[in-house]
């Protein structure tokens, strides 16, 4: 096999592992959250990197391979979340149940906030689920979906009387809030209603967004189940027992 003249030589590859190929997958996920999959190319991701074109390639291909190549990297957030949902299920039960689910489910990707390359790829995330690629999709197939099924599973044992779509959408607005909470333009818009400085700040929004999530499932699957037809009593009985 002939090496190309511009591929880096795998001696040249060892001595910049990990620092420039850390640094090619912090700027895609970067700018795959600035602007999406579609409107980034390999030759910007490089640029952005400070690293020659070819070294892109060298280490994770295409770009779809460089793609899914960031959920893997950020699997971990996932796992975290399993462990805590299974630690939930194993020593809670009734009322309490339900927000220990949902705070297993946002406690870790609350946390990505703490540094900018996680606030990266919660914002690329967050794109991608309201827009989703083809790409997004099968690394989400991968990467996401298998949690999404034990979260829903957890959330029929704690609803018992929901429905599986019922408890499908409660997952799916469940996303939606905790998705718009991680945008720091929402951060920014709430600051600039209230008139506050980032500084003067005194709500713990994140134990804001679990209560919220907790209360709307609450309050919906209440006026679900008696607005259904077979928890009404018709009028022809109303007196029976």
């Amino acid at each position: 096999m002939v090496r190309n003249a511009n591929s880096p030589t795998l001696e040249q590859a060892r001595e910049d592992a990990p620092d420039r190929k850390t640094q090619i997958i912090r700027s895609a996920q970067k700018l795959f959250a600035l602007h999406g999959y579609h409107a980034v190319s390999i030759r910007q991701i490089a640029d952005d990197a400070g690293v020659p074109l070819a070294l892109v390639r060298y280490y994770y291909g295409a770009k779809d391979e460089l793609f899914h190549a960031i959920f893997e990297r950020w699997n971990h957030v996932s796992e975290q979340r399993l462990a805590l949902l299974a630690e939930a299920l194993g020593e809670r039960s009734g009322a309490k149940l339900l927000r220990r689910v949902v705070q297993a489910f946002a406690a870790p990707v609350l946390t990505l906030r703490d540094s900018e390359e996680g606030t990266h790829y919660a914002v690329m995330l967050s794109r991608e689920l309201a827009h989703p690629t083809a790409e997004a999709q099968r690394a989400g197939q991968t990467f996401l979906d298998p949690m999404a099924r034990a979260f829903l599973d957890a959330l029929q044992q704690t609803l018992p009387l929901a429905t599986r779509e019922q408890v499908a959408w409660c997952y799916q607005l469940m996303i939606g809030s905790l998705m718009a909470h991680m945008q720091e333009l929402q951060h920014a818009r709430v600051r600039g209603l209230a008139g506050i400085a980032p500084a003067d700040e005194r709500i713990d929004s994140g134990q804001l967004l679990v209560d919220f999530v907790v209360g709307g499932i609450q309050a919906a699957l209440s006026r679900s189940a008696s607005a259904s037809p077979t928890s009404r009593v018709s009028p022809a009985k109303k007196g029976s027992r």
